[in-house]
């Protein structure tokens, strides 16, 4: 009997371990699946920013992967080959599938839907009418195409029948080295159709041609950076030794996009890290017509993507900007290869969002080479994955560009109401207090615009916003201070006075007493 109890609580008790075992086993599987709305497709952490202080802020995401885009799914015959290029222009998107030695144009049905709309393989009126490694395009006004055909070492114009019309060689340098092959990178164009060109090997800048071919110079060229001691032991060493150290030029391009008031955003990712990080160098710049860097950086911190450079998952080292695209509010958004992310600035430099990561998940990349927008939605080009993830902004986001947008229109008060649904929603985004604060800057309500600022520690705005105030007040109260004034500097001459007359009084009745 009692062996049978033994045999019995000994069931209870392995009966109990597997139900505590499985217990656990759920438990930890339910862990491990990332909570919100895109749960099984991205982790906790996707979208963030950064605060005052460079912490890492989680924000809600500021946009969803609506669709992964293929080649089976944009009804190609053929797969991409490593392409490179990613461009829209209009309601039209092309993308240079260099291993194919093609270009694909696509109509954008909608933010979600491209439909084939031609391939070009090749162009009349000029030898060779074929491609050899297309790695970028760009279309004029006029509706003109400009490809560069790195592997064919030129730039070529066509119409928009694919008819020949110029070609863009090699520039005549005296200070090229005439065995260097011209292997044209990325180009932009404007509206006269003047042609910006990066060119592997040529970092004098932008190789600039006019419309008719003609080559007019270089523009843009990025500061030489050096070390001092470097310098110094240079004026001292050898030929030979000089010929073995580092020389000290300017660093190239790697991807250029022009926007719509004709000025060229351009992104590099040679910069060493101690030049990003003691702001000797710049991985992003804003060039006028005349190469200089107008690029405004008011923000709490630099513009080159992440602020922590860990090596986590075998990427270490800073961003590495591959492309730039802007929107039409002048946010520009920047992608970095090294962790497949997503950064964005506003026109002051101060971070929107950044998103991403490295992976195979829909939202994630493996290789990130092009960006590009139409209207608010994002196209981001993976060459490993061959594929075109399409974004879409969340409520999140769509929130905060119409904030922006009503800004720039001059809506202030819709403006600052419309913060306020921001700052609701994610009550750690510096941009929600600092736009209402602007917005009330706008509508001159100066002292609340300066307990917004104050909040995020706006030094720039908070000093204009105190200025205004301070005009203000002296203005409602310019006659209480006169009487003041006034009070302060006549009270004390009229008891000066009285005290004189009295005191003449009174020596004036003892010389009488004393006569």
């Amino acid at each position: 009997m009692q062996k049978q109890k033994k045999h019995v609580a000994s069931k209870r008790i392995s009966k109990n371990c597997i139900v505590a075992l499985l217990s656990l086993v759920l438990f930890s599987t339910v862990l491990m699946i990332p909570m919100g709305a895109e749960a099984g497709t991205r982790e906790h952490g996707y979208t963030y920013n950064y605060d005052y202080w460079e912490d890492v802020q989680d924000s809600p995401d500021f946009y969803n992967p609506a669709k992964v885009l293929t080649s089976v799914d944009l009804g190609l015959d053929k797969n991409f080959s490593g392409p490179s290029g990613l461009t829209v222009f209009g309601d039209k998107m092309y993308i240079c599938d260099s291993g194919n030695n093609r270009i694909v144009e696509f109509d954008i049905l909608d933010a979600e839907n491209l439909q084939l709309s031609r391939v070009i393989e090749e162009v009349k009126g000029t030898d060779p009418a074929t491609f050899s490694n297309p790695t970028d395009i760009a279309v004029s006004v006029d509706g003109n195409l400009f490809i560069c055909d790195q592997g064919n070492n030129r730039v070529i114009k066509v119409d928009p029948e694919l008819n020949h019309l110029v070609t863009f060689v090699k520039p005549t340098d005296s200070a090229l080295d005439p065995q260097l092959a011209f292997q044209p990178k990325k180009l932009v164009v404007d509206t006269a159709e003047r042609v910006y060109c990066i060119a592997t090997g040529i970092n004098k800048g932008l190789c600039k041609y006019e419309p008719d071919g003609v080559f007019s110079g270089f523009i843009g060229a990025t500061p030489a950076s050096y070390d001092f001691l470097d310098y110094i032991w240079k004026k001292f060493a050898s030929q030979e030794q000089r010929a073995q150290m580092e020389a000290f030029v300017p660093t190239e391009y790697d991807n250029i996009v022009m926007d719509n008031e004709g000025f060229i955003y351009a992104v590099t990712s040679a910069s060493t890290e101690d030049d990003l990080r003691t702001e000797t160098a710049d991985a992003v710049r804003k060039l006028n017509l005349l190469g200089n860097d107008i690029l405004v950086r008011n923000g709490n911190y630099p513009v080159y993507g992440d602020l922590y450079w860990g090596d986590g998952a075998g990427h270490e080292g800073p961003s590495l900007f591959s492309d730039v695209c802007v929107f039409d509010n002048d946010i520009y958004a920047c992608l970095d290869r090294n962790r497949g992310r997503v950064f964005a600035y506003d026109d002051q430099g101060r971070m929107v969002f950044a998103f991403g990561g490295n992976g195979n998940m829909d939202g994630y990349f493996r290789n990130p080479v092009g960006i590009a927008t139409y209207g608010h939605n994002l196209y981001v080009l993976d060459s490993l994955d061959c594929a075109v993830t399409v974004f879409v902004p969340t409520e999140f986001g769509s929130l905060v560009y119409e904030a922006i947008e009503e800004f720039d229109e001059g809506d202030y008060d819709a403006s600052g109401k419309l913060w306020e649904d921001v700052m609701a929603q994610n009550g750690n985004y510096d941009l929600a207090y600092i736009g209402i604060g602007r917005s009330l800057l706008r509508q001159e309500k100066y002292h609340e615009a300066m307990e917004y600022f104050e909040l995020k520690y706006d030094d720039e705005n908070y000093s204009k916003a105190f200025k205004q105030y301070r005009k203000e007040w002296v203005e409602e109260h310019i006659v209480i201070i006169v009487i003041v004034l006034l009070a302060v500097f006549l009270i004390p001459l009229g008891i000066g006075r009285y005290k004189k007359i009295k005191h003449d009084i009174d020596t004036a009745d003892i010389f009488v007493i004393n006569s």
